[in-house]
């Protein structure tokens, strides 16, 4: 029986010299500290995504929620809205509440007119408003939701509503079509005695004092998108 003998392959015998291995170890670095502050987050964008998406919710909410009722002459008053807030209860800086203002038609949200979060029952989607201990962002017992609170969480220190919109709200009628102002004040579906009705495109703009986002809502069909 004839014995194989094995054939010797530097390749099976290669290891990195220390040489190599430092030299793999700095351009490991010099790529990390290439990538990583690309990666960075950006909290005024992330504000901007969130209440973008938030925007897009209420819309939603509006049209699965049509608030018809014949037997109801206020019944547009309830239409569900967007409304942001920076006062006491949200810590004084910008937060905001999507509700539908059904039934006391006050113009300000109650606890039982406030969305509910989809992913947590037990959570009301907002960031702190005036009325109750529950919507105070600083109260042990606050049942919102902190990321809805843009300073607090990400910084923001003021909003602005501008262009086809102004004040602090934006709710959507049935269709979806974005309607400025507060409903309560309204005198009929899509007037108070002016139209409300946005005509043109209804910006909303976040800061953090050097950074902005411009959130923009377009007329007729809502549609609602960002720029940085």
């Amino acid at each position: 029986m004839k014995k194989t003998s094995k054939k010797y392959s530097p390749l099976l015998n290669t290891a990195f010299t220390m040489l190599e291995l430092v030299f793999v170890i700095v351009v490991i670095g010099i790529l990390a500290a290439t990538i990583i502050p690309s990666t960075k987050t950006n909290p005024v964008q992330e504000a901007a995504v969130q209440v973008l998406a938030h925007i897009r919710y209420t819309q939603h909410l509006a049209m699965m929620d049509d608030k018809y009722n014949a037997a109801d002459a206020n019944w547009y008053k309830g239409r569900w809205q967007i409304i942001f807030y920076d006062g006491n209860n949200s810590n004084n800086v910008p937060a905001y509440t999507i509700f539908a203002d059904a039934p006391n038609y006050s113009g300000d949200p109650s606890v039982n007119e406030i969305a509910i979060d989809p992913q947590n029952p037990n959570v009301y989607m907002s960031g702190g408003y005036s009325g109750t201990v529950s919507l105070d962002v600083l109260h042990a017992s606050f049942q919102g939701t902190k990321k809805m609170n843009l300073g607090m969480t990400y910084g923001i220190t003021s909003y602005q509503l501008s262009g086809g919109c102004a004040g602090a709200r934006v709710s959507f009628d049935y269709l979806g079509r974005p309607i400025r102002g507060d409903q309560h004040t309204m005198t009929g579906p899509y007037e108070a005695p002016t139209p409300r009705l946005i005509i043109a495109d209804c910006n909303v703009t976040l800061t953090d004092g050097t950074e902005t986002a411009v959130i923009t809502i377009r007329p007729e069909t809502g549609y609602a998108s960002v720029t940085f």
